[in-house]
Order: C-alpha cells, then structure tokens, then sequence
C-alpha cells in the first residue's frame, strides 16, 4: 500500500508547479490525509492510465479494509421487508445505488478533507468520477438545479452507481419551497432509480448537513415521500436504506420509522 500511495501523490505534485516542495510524511495516515487532499483540489482532467490503474487498486484495497456492508447484512425494519435503517458510512455499502448530496457545480467538494459527504464519495471513488460530472455538466451547459437526480458510475466505491441531488439550502427559516425542493430530491432520485432497473438504494439525509434543513422535517419529508412513491412501485425495489451518520438521526429514523 505505501508503495501506490507514495507513487499517487508524487504524480499529482508533479502536475502542479504549486505544489513543488511538499514534504511528504513519513506516516500512512498523514498520507492518506495528503492524497486526498490533492484529489480533492484536482480539476477535471485526464489522468494516465498508470496513474488510474494505481489508484483503483489502492481505492479499493483501501475499502475492503474499511469493511463492505453487503445487502443481507442490513436488516429491514419491524413489518416491513423494503425499508432498512443504517448509521455508518455510506461509502461502505455494497448495494446498486448510494445517494450523493452535491453542489450546484455537481464536481465533488474542492475544500481539502472536508467533512461533507460529497468530499467522501468523490475521494473513494476515484478521479474518473469528477470527470464523468464534468462530461454531464458540460453537455447541460449549466448548474445542476435543486431537486433533480443524476446518475454516475460509483467506479471504485462498492456501490455500481451514484445518483447526485441538490439539497435545498436553509439560510434563514424553513418554507413550504424548501419543503417542497426536498420532496422534489426524493421523487427525482427514485425516478431516476426505477428508469435506470436500480433494485436497492442508501439514502443520505439530504440537505440536513452543510445546508441546515432540520434533521426531524427532512427525516419526515424523507420517510412520506418513500412512501408515497412505493404505494405505486413497491415491486421497483428490493431494497430502501434510510443511510445516517450521526446518532441525532438515527434516534429520529428510529422513532419515525419503527413505532
């Protein structure tokens, strides 16, 4: 591992003139923390088929260390047979479709080890995924708009795909518009789902991070419109993740979900 992680971020120094003269640290950790740091500032561009090849094989040993969460290892909820609450990471989810809560520019967060989601997926799955966002962003010739759903390959990530929405942002009070930006999240995802044969898929709790909706009325939009999309498709999925981080919403899943 240390020999693909030393030989990934002497090459991406190599592209930047800026970065001539950073000392690279002697511990794995602090490596990985630099080379995901240099991922994250990379734009979009070709990279060599080495260089591609290194970091694939290093990106997926690395999630196999982190531990694969298969489908049958996540349990469903009481009476229900689709719907299943997971805390943990995301990226570790080994099902055909994690959700991604992106930025308008739909490339992957560009601040060096930030703490979003977005930073993670990115960062797991290798550069051909801010690539592959570019190619998508280019051909619509503007900003992803709020609510809609786009869908990538999840390269390096046990997931086949990524499907990207953006979040409503909260500035300042919640409205019905916001309200209804987050519902528009759901529907687009799951549209995107059931046209693209996706029979399993992780929800993230969309906009409940950097962008500030309340965790219990985006858990509540969250769980109503699942729901409501399933009383006609139910026979579209095998399998609905509620995916949550932090125990706040693991509490209001739980309380939501399982009464």
């Amino acid at each position: 591992m240390n020999n693909k992680i030393d030989y990934l971020i002497n090459e991406l120094i190599k592209e930047n003139i800026k970065y001539k003269g950073i000392e690279i640290p002697k511990n794995y950790d602090d490596k990985v923390i630099l080379l995901r740091s240099l991922m994250n500032v990379r734009e979009p561009k070709v990279a060599s088929k080495k260089f591609l090849e290194v970091q694939d094989a290093f990106l997926q040993e690395q999630a196999k260390e982190k531990g694969i969460v298969k489908l049958e290892d996540i349990d469903t909820i009481p009476n229900n047979n689709i719907i299943s609450i997971y805390q943990g990471d995301i990226t570790r989810l080994e099902v055909d479709a994690i959700v991604n809560a992106a930025n308008s520019q739909l490339l992957g967060c560009f601040v060096p080890c930030h703490g979003c989601i977005d930073n993670m997926i990115h960062f797991c799955s290798g550069l051909q995924l801010r690539n592959e966002c570019n190619e998508i962003m280019k051909k619509q010739g503007h900003l992803e708009e709020t609510g809609g759903a786009k869908i990538t390959s999840a390269y390096n990530l046990p997931s086949k795909y990524i499907i990207h929405t953006v979040g409503p942002i909260v500035y300042d009070s919640l409205t019905t518009k916001l309200e209804n930006d987050l519902k528009s999240c759901y529907k687009s995802i799951l549209k995107c789902a059931v046209k693209n044969n996706i029979r399993s898929i992780a929800f993230c709790c969309i906009s409940t991070g950097e962008f500030h909706f309340p965790n219990r009325r985006a858990a509540e939009i969250a769980i109503s419109t699942v729901d409501e999309f399933l009383k006609v498709n139910e026979d579209k999925f095998d399998r609905i993740i509620f995916n949550v981080f932090k125990d706040i919403d693991y509490e209001i899943y739980n309380e939501l979900l399982i009464k």
